[in-house]
């Protein structure tokens, strides 16, 4: 039984994954080419954040009770765009440290070998 739910789980959680666009955002600010992009996809946490107050003052006004359906996704959507900013942003860091590391040493080796006969190029060095 435990099997067929987890299995259940995990189908459902990667077939909303490819449909959901908040998701897909997210995938692509987790790429190197998007992790730049991670501080300023933070503000659309707000148009989630006015549409959740939105949902909250029409269902106080005596609107359906389906309404809290879409103010707890409007609320987790914000959420998850918040804590993928700071993320995104240590995770932009690290990944140019590791590239100017892997420059510093490219560079090291380069002229340790007395610079060969390849001319000095960064593509170079990089490529070795």
């Amino acid at each position: 039984m435990f099997d067929l739910i987890l299995g259940l789980t995990a189908r459902s959680h990667y077939a909303l994954r490819r449909i959901m666009p908040t998701t897909i955002l997210l995938d692509a600010t987790h790429t190197r080419r998007g992790l730049k992009w991670g501080m300023p996809a933070m503000l659309l946490a707000v148009p989630y954040a006015i549409g959740a107050m939105v949902f909250t003052r029409l269902i106080e006004a005596g609107g359906p009770g389906w309404l809290n359906l879409l103010v707890l996704l409007f609320i987790l959507n914000m959420l998850k765009f918040i804590v993928n900013g700071p993320i995104s942003l240590i995770r932009l860091f690290l990944a140019r440290w590791r590239e100017a590391r892997a420059r510093r040493h490219a560079i090291r080796a380069w002229l340790r070998d007395d610079g060969a006969a390849e001319p000095f190029d960064e593509l170079t060095l990089l490529s070795r």
